[in-house]
């Protein structure tokens, strides 16, 4: 099912100054925020964003996540990170990658889970809601 390429997005960015430590190498905890930036176009091209989510009445806590270095990323290097939705029956797992812009040369692989919890009560749901399945157009 996830096969399918609306399930996948790509997105470029340029390593700013700001993200390097004193040798011009990403810090570690970067690598999150690239994979966020393209979690939110992900979920964004099928309008359940953040503010949707909310509105729906669901928060997505991210509960774990794994990040695997490969090859260091530097300052002023062009990358792409790719986001792939690849679980959503009981909670939204979304793979990552990230490759050298330039050579396609991968960097990094990741993945994040979340869990869908009730707004109102912030009791956790063992299933994701209606609405996850509704927006991505796929029968639970």
């Amino acid at each position: 099912m996830f096969n399918d390429p609306r399930f996948t997005v790509d997105v470029e960015l340029t390593i700013p100054f700001h993200d390097v430590d004193a040798m011009g190498v990403v810090w570690h905890g970067n690598y999150f925020r690239y994979f966020e930036i393209a979690r939110e176009k992900l979920l964004g091209t099928f309008n359940y964003g953040y503010r949707e989510m909310k509105a729906s009445g669901y928060l997505w806590p991210v509960v774990d996540t794994r990040v695997k270095y490969r090859a260091a990323l530097t300052f002023e290097q062009t990358i792409r990170v790719r986001a792939t939705l690849d679980e959503i029956e009981n909670r939204l797992r979304i793979n990552y990658q990230i490759f050298d812009a330039h050579s396609g040369q991968r960097t990094t692989t990741g993945y994040t889970i979340q869990v869908a919890v009730e707004e109102g009560s912030h009791e956790l749901s063992f299933v994701s809601p209606p609405i996850l399945f509704e927006r991505l157009g796929v029968q639970p």
